[in-house]
């Protein structure tokens, strides 16, 4: 009886040892369906959220904080460039800097000798006028003299103009911020993102920062205060202080000179200019396509190839190629000029 009866106790073992590791490739089975099936769905709510960002419409950031923080960056990352420069490159600067506060300086003694000038004129004019002079030799003489101080005041003018932007152009900037024209950012190419442009502090980089597009619509044109956007080809829509009859627009860059990285390979090359009917979402009209030269002056202006056939307030800049950046392309500053509306 003993005999029959462990044949069974062990056929009984090997029976639950089979039901318990069965059992374990259930659970485990079990486990591993459930895991896939809650990292799928979390996959799943992760791209549905992205897509539900990219589709809702935010609103603006605070503008001014912005703005604050931009501006904050840009100097905190000019500084860290600087330091990390060669002290070639440093001099260099320096001796930049020194250049545009002396031709300041000169500005602001020109700009009170042209205050006194035109006090001189407008006394020497009024004593002219409230005086009948009895002797004609005298009036002529007068005469000349007015016409001589008229004359230097005009000389002293021009030389005004041409020290404080040294690029004598003297037309209108119908693109300029501070009058009223702006960046739409819809029709705009998006910014270049470099993770190397962080602010630092105690050396950990804790926030990136970027170039608003408007600040090629800025008279400020220093190293480094640009708005880049990734490759060689992109485009940025303006919209113009005013409605004008487009006639010439103006590119500038910096000088390899005063470049922190000794090139301006990221400068642009060829551009198109297109005019933008109806509130700037209507037909495109070609105006012309140029070549920014590098190895010319820095502030460069080109005529437009075809005239506008109305009054337009939206101008399309269109970058085609830069000069062998691989990365990204700069704009510093671009001007548009024209004919105003009410004149034509």
């Amino acid at each position: 009886m003993e005999s029959s009866s462990e044949p069974r106790d062990e056929k009984l073992r090997v029976t639950l040892r089979n039901d318990v590791t069965c059992c374990d490739r259930l659970t485990r089975s079990w486990k591993i369906i459930l895991s896939t099936v809650f990292t799928s769905s979390f996959l799943l709510v992760g791209l549905l959220n992205h897509q539900w960002l990219k589709e809702t419409e935010f609103p603006q950031k605070p503008r001014p904080l912005y703005n604050a923080i931009t501006e904050y960056g840009f100097r905190l990352h000019n500084y860290q460039a600087i330091l990390r420069m060669p002290k070639e490159q440093q001099e260099l600067l320096k001796k930049e800097s020194q250049t545009l506060e002396k031709n300041f300086r000169e500005i602001l003694f020109l700009t009170e000798q042209i205050n006194v000038l035109k006090a001189l004129l407008k006394d020497l004019k009024d004593n002219v006028h409230n005086h009948s002079l009895p002797v004609h030799h005298e009036a002529v003489q007068d005469q000349a003299t007015a016409e001589v101080l008229d004359e230097e005041m005009c000389n002293l003018v021009h030389y005004v103009l041409k020290k404080f932007r040294g690029d004598q152009i003297q037309l209108a900037d119908y693109a300029l911020k501070s009058a009223g024209a702006s960046v739409i950012e819809a029709g705009t190419s998006e910014s270049y993102k470099n993770n190397k442009a962080k602010l630092y502090w105690h050396g950990i980089g804790f926030l990136n920062y970027e170039m608003p597009p408007d600040m090629i619509l800025q008279p400020d044109v220093h190293p480094g205060k640009c708005w880049a956007f990734p490759g060689s080809q992109g485009h940025v829509l303006i919209k113009l202080a005013r409605k004008i009859i487009p006639t010439a627009v103006t590119m500038e860059h910096i000088s390899e000179k005063v470049s922190p990285s000794g090139n301006i390979s990221s400068a642009p090359k060829e551009f198109s200019v297109y005019g933008v009917r109806k509130k700037c979402e209507g037909e495109e009209m070609f105006l012309g396509q140029f070549i920014y030269n590098k190895m010319e002056a820095t502030i460069q202006t080109f005529e437009l190839q075809n005239e506008a056939s109305e009054s337009l307030l939206c101008i399309k800049l269109q970058i085609l190629s830069n000069w062998g950046h691989p990365k990204y392309t700069c704009l510093y500053r671009f001007r548009v000029h024209g004919i105003p509306s009410d004149y034509t």
